[in-house]
């Protein structure tokens, strides 16, 4: 009898008809039920080419399980048998299961373990040749990053002018002719030179981009995959409602079953011109309904803020509207949508001549640190121009940067917080008229206070007497913690006078 873990995923091959066109023309669909009768799902198949079919599914539950498949990919074809057990083991290693949302404003894996969110971006790393997707691979693997950001469709923008190492669709792409730096933000995805078969699914994308996402799942990595954007010269952006439906259920079909999966509808949605209000709602809708386990799910903007409140949204993903509104972002929407904040594109660490790609090291921490402390989570890429040509957040690669140590120590720092959770805190005697300088505490019994850009060479504190507290201090950027003594009732805390300096209070 086959055996898999919980939260690992079962895949099921049949051999089915070729006739026509089998992405449209067949079907073929699963109905798993466990022994114990505590799950039940019903789950869509998909065709792999050369006849092949396939059904994915996911247990939540150790036990028996019993599968029945079918669909008229089968009529006249001898496959054998159509139904079957399975036994679910316990998980092991790091296989912790799906991330939920919990506590209203943080995430869980589906065990219990803490989801202390650390995302980067990587839009086109999946479209480069496979010698530098290894090399991006190897370069996570020495990374605290546990989230990544990347699309289907291959992008077209300034530093990012290559064609694709493989297409989602059958079909012929435009002419790269003429391409240069002085076009770059000319978007031609009605180019009369594009040639796709919108009823054709290239598998051979598919099978390399599910291959990334159980080498993320090797590493704890959750895959953050981005459906749509606007930066397109081969159609994909407008390609209609009909092939947009037909695209989703496809990618719901092959991909919903690996458990480090979420969905990103869009990458500026905003920007997709293409495409309505109206739009957006009914493919969140398709989302919703073809997507069996409900994945987290999002849609990130570029000006103007979805409404994350709508209840297909899980949690809020959110590009910067303003560089010094970024943190205080982050409360807002908290307090307005009852979500889970991610800044997931606050700026990158990097030297292009844009501002959103040109933020310092120490900038691209501090925004970090930021988040953390109003009780949010904050996302990493970095665009340095170097030798290479290569800009991890488009290609991937190797890092270059100096945040990456200190988002290290952040993470480390957070994984110290008693439950995990920090909620923004006004705390009796601390200044808190700072527009940035925040803190931030768990139950009264955990305190961390970010001091920002601001510098003061000492603080005050007043507490109980009765309570006693540990006291550190934080250099977020110098990656020191130092041990500041035992307090109670009104204190000082002497500071080294410098920038971006935490204070740590933890009650005995």
């Amino acid at each position: 009898m086959q055996e898999i873990e919980v939260w690992d995923m079962l895949e099921l091959r049949f051999t089915g008809k070729t006739e026509g066109n089998p992405f449209t023309d067949y079907t073929i669909k699963g109905s798993f039920t466990s022994n114990s009768g505590n799950e039940q799902k019903n789950v869509a198949g998909f065709y792999n080419g050369n006849g092949e079919y396939i059904v994915r599914f996911m247990p939540s539950h150790e036990g028996l399980y019993q599968y029945k498949i079918e669909g008229t990919c089968f009529a006249g074809i001898q496959t054998g048998e159509k139904t079957g057990t399975f036994r679910v083991t316990a998980p092991s290693g790091n296989n912790h299961g799906p991330v939920h949302v919990a506590d209203t404003f943080y995430f869980t894996y589906e065990d219990g373990t803490p989801y202390i969110e650390l995302g980067t971006t990587c839009y086109a790393w999946i479209h480069q040749d496979v010698a530098l997707q290894e090399q991006t691979l190897e370069t996570l693997r020495h990374t605290p990053f546990n989230k990544i950001r990347f699309c289907i469709f291959p992008k077209h923008y300034d530093y990012n002018l290559y064609e694709p190492y493989s297409y989602p669709f059958e079909g012929i792409p435009c002419s790269t002719a003429g391409l240069n730096r002085s076009n770059f933000h000319t978007y031609l995805p009605d180019n009369p030179d594009n040639h796709w078969d919108f009823t054709q699914f290239n598998p051979q994308h598919f099978l390399l981009f599910e291959k990334r996402i159980k080498d993320f799942c090797k590493l704890g990595i959750e895959a953050d995959i981005i459906l749509f954007h606007p930066y397109d010269r081969w159609g994909f952006s407008i390609m209609g409602r009909e092939t947009d439906e037909f695209y989703l259920k496809y990618v719901m079909a092959r991909f919903s079953a690996y458990r480090n999966v979420w969905w990103s509808l869009a990458n500026e949605y905003d920007l997709c011109s293409g495409k309505n209000e109206n739009d957006w709602h009914f493919l969140a809708d398709v989302i919703v309904k073809n997507d069996p386990y409900g994945r987290l799910r999002s849609i990130h903007n570029c000006r103007k803020l979805y409404d994350f409140t709508e209840p297909w949204v899980t949690h809020c993903s959110v590009q910067r509207t303003s560089l010094y509104d970024t943190a205080n972002m982050i409360k807002r929407l908290r307090n307005t949508c009852q979500k889970p904040v991610i800044m997931d594109e606050a700026g990158y660490e990097g030297n292009l001549n844009y501002f959103w790609g040109s933020l310092t090291g120490r900038g691209m921490v501090r925004l970090f640190w930021l988040a953390a402390v109003r009780g949010g989570f904050c996302g990493h890429s970095e665009t340095i121009l170097n030798p290479t040509g290569k800009l991890w957040w488009s290609h991937g690669g190797s890092l270059y940067g100096e945040s990456l140590p200190r988002l290290q120590f952040l993470l480390k720092i957070m994984k110290e917080v008693p439950g995990y959770r920090l909620e923004p805190a006004g705390i009796k005697h601390w200044d808190d008229n700072s527009a940035t300088a925040a803190a931030a505490a768990y139950k009264n019994a955990y305190y961390l206070f970010y001091l920002d850009e601001y510098q003061p060479t000492f603080c005050e504190f007043q507490f109980e007497k009765s309570e006693v507290y540990q006291v550190d201090v934080i250099d977020t950027w110098n990656i020191t913690l130092s041990n500041a003594g035992i307090h109670s009732g009104c204190f000082r805390i002497d500071l080294p006078g410098r920038q971006f300096i935490a204070i740590r209070i933890t009650r005995l």
